[in-house]
């Protein structure tokens, strides 16, 4: 996958891949379909309360995440690359239109990258997302970054067999 999403740095980056038995039609469509967003973007016990997505370069993706305690956490991001079926880009670092981001209150900003290829009849499926410094690749990787989104990833296989 490194010719899509190229070579990660590992200073710099976090990297999840798998192959899933779903095929990049639904991995597509359960990332780009606010309805869908919704089931499978938050690791449970959170949820995923609210999304908004503008599928075009500069629209926004916009998530609400709520904690088991409640409180809620919205992340504001802007898509930088559509391919469909293939290759999703945003980031948290642009707001919606490319505008600078005001800092998120984490002060975690990072680029995604989610690249599908298909395999057989499922999905070789890579989230690469990139930080601008160790401290935050450190950071968000000791937030759980590999065990969070490995679940998000397995809640997203479920919801889309059943799609």
């Amino acid at each position: 996958m490194t010719n899509v999403i190229g070579k990660p740095d590992p200073r710099l980056d976090l990297l999840l891949e798998r192959v899933v038995d779903v095929p990049p039609e639904l991995v597509w469509a359960a990332w780009t379909t606010p309805e869908h967003v919704k089931k499978w973007f938050t690791p449970a016990p959170w949820t995923t309360v609210d999304c908004e997505i503008d599928l075009r370069p500069g629209g926004i993706f916009r998530t609400v995440m709520r904690s088991p305690e409640g409180q809620e956490f919205p992340n504001v991001g802007c898509y930088l690359e559509i391919v469909k079926n293939r290759k999703l880009v945003w980031t948290v670092a642009l707001a919606p239109g490319y505008r600078p981001s005001s800092q998120r209150p984490d002060n975690l900003a990072f680029t995604a990258i989610i690249a599908l290829e298909p395999q057989g009849s499922g999905t070789k499926y890579a989230a690469l997302v990139m930080h601008s410094d160790e401290e935050g690749r450190k950071r968000h990787e000791e937030m759980g970054f590999h065990e969070g989104w490995g679940k998000a990833l397995d809640q997203l296989v479920a919801h889309a067999k059943k799609m």
